[in-house]
């Protein structure tokens, strides 16, 4: 399948690099490149994204596109996300298509993670 055309990359803000790192590398296990002491790549993230220095954050009250991640095992997601500072901006719920929380990183960049629906058996 051709990349032309698809999209490729995300950059995020972050008011600190050093905490951006600490926060994705425990909650998420990803790994950084150093571009400098205002910018930051991450390439194990499902899909490749930097981390530009800036006082601005991504928040869908503002407008912003919801970054959304994909768990096997939301509650321990969960954990793992408060754990590593993460501030959690809304419980998991039941949505038509599976179940979901909001959270924000130290930046206060917003983001969910949903999982498939509980089976009943």
């Amino acid at each position: 399948m051709s990349n032309h055309e698809k999209i490729n990359y995300l950059e995020f803000p972050a008011k600190n690099m050093a905490q951006t790192k600490a926060f994705f590398r425990e909650a998420f296990d990803w790994s950084f490149v150093d571009y400098g002491p205002d910018y930051v790549a991450c390439a194990n993230a499902g899909i490749d994204v930097g981390f530009f220095k800036s006082d601005l954050t991504a928040e869908t009250s503002s407008g912003s596109v919801l970054i959304v991640f994909f768990s096997d095992a939301l509650e321990d997601t969960l954990v793992k996300v408060e754990r590593a500072n993460g501030n959690i901006l809304k419980p998991i719920y039941a949505f038509p298509g599976g179940r979901r929380f909001h959270f924000s990183d130290p930046n206060g960049n917003e983001f969910a993670v949903w999982a498939k629906p509980e089976t009943k058996e």
